[in-house]
């Protein structure tokens, strides 16, 4: 029950003078107690929920609205300067969804509602001369090395990650501990700190040779990631800490190498930790701009979707709504993996918290 009592006596109350009895009356409404009044605890519980909620959908709008707006902007039409400055002042609807014929470089084209994914789809990204993209380039081939730069090496590096935590989780051998705090140091290097490094190394190797089509470049973003990652060797050897080591020592014992307790034992018992990290990884290299940026010419057929799209929206400064379509489809795959995995992959991380 709700305690409506004041603290003060009348007698009391006169003391106080009406503009603080009024405000001690509003403190109370909301649950806050103060010298004239006495709060209820249910009120004021209530009101902070209320205001917690505000702020979290304030967060969620300033999250959730960027996408929207991108969407928004694929289905807009954005032919002319005009329109394009339209979109880029927040835009809550598509501006010009329906159909119109516009003048396109000197061609009348008729404009739909997926009017710019079928101009992504077929000539946006068309590699010519006088642009940035090389010969022969379009989406498609945009697409198709994502898929390389994205699966090669995720499927080779996780299972060598996976192979490194099964020897750091369940094998003993001396300097173990040294050699694992080793790697997790590395771990505290920036990334982009040690890109001019790699950069130079992947010339000495060949890799960044033969201008301007650099026929080597996909190397750059495939072969280093097959070596695995430090923290996907990380979290999975937290998952191998919570198998019983009775497993190894079992197979041990009917004369199994490691080998095979790795490939007949670790992994389908890993598994989950594995797909839970070969998607997180998958993630990170379907969106790694800043890789292609670096190591791949932009007059090289081998670059990625996000750099494309970079690209194109430097030759199309006032055509946002076709580099908003490649947008969406870039981050489109990204989505659909995480919804679909999306309690695999918080289920391992949290089985990763178990101790050794």
């Amino acid at each position: 029950m709700e305690n409506v009592q004041t603290q003060t006596t009348p007698e009391q109350e006169k003391q106080y003078s009406s503009f603080r009895y009024a405000v001690g009356a509003v403190l109370a409404f909301f649950g806050f107690s103060s010298k004239t009044h006495r709060g209820s605890k249910k009120r004021a519980k209530l009101v902070g929920d209320i205001v917690t909620y505000i702020i979290l959908l304030l967060g969620a709008f300033l999250m959730v609205y960027p996408f929207w707006w991108m969407i928004a902007s694929a289905f807009s039409d954005t032919s002319n300067a005009q329109l394009s400055g339209q979109v880029a002042a927040m835009t809550w609807w598509p501006t010009s969804p329906l159909p119109a014929t516009v003048t396109v470089a000197g061609t009348q084209e008729e404009h739909g509602l997926f009017y710019n994914y079928m101009y992504l789809f077929t000539t946006a990204m068309n590699g010519t001369g006088t642009n940035a993209f090389a010969d022969g380039y379009n989406y498609w081939r945009a697409v198709l090395n994502n898929l390389i730069y994205s699966i090669v090496p995720v499927v080779v590096g996780v299972i060598t990650s996976a192979s490194a935590a099964f020897a750091f989780a369940k094998i003993e051998w001396k300097g173990r501990g040294v050699v694992f705090m080793f790697l997790l140091a590395a771990v505290m290097v920036p990334g982009p700190s040690i890109m001019t490094t790699q950069y130079v190394m992947y010339v000495s190797f060949g890799w960044l040779t033969g201008a301007p089509t650099y026929p080597n470049a996909w190397m750059t973003l495939t072969i280093p990631g097959m070596f695995g990652a430090i923290m996907t060797a990380f979290f999975i050897r937290q998952f191998l800490f919570g198998l019983p080591t009775s497993i190894v020592e079992a197979a041990k014992i009917d004369g199994a190498g490691y080998l095979r307790i790795f490939v007949s034992f670790i992994l389908p018992l890993a598994m989950p930790a594995i797909v839970a990290q070969g998607l997180l990884s998958f993630m990170g290299c379907w969106n790694n701009y800043m890789g292609s940026l670096i190591f791949i010419s932009s007059r090289s057929p081998w670059v990625n979707l996000p750099h494309a799209m970079t690209i194109l929206s430097n030759n199309y400064p006032n055509n946002v709504g076709p580099v908003m379509a490649a947008a969406v489809m870039c981050v489109l795959p990204v989505i659909i993996l995480f919804a679909v995995f999306q309690k695999m992959i918080i289920g391992s991380l949290m089985l990763t918290g178990s101790k050794e």
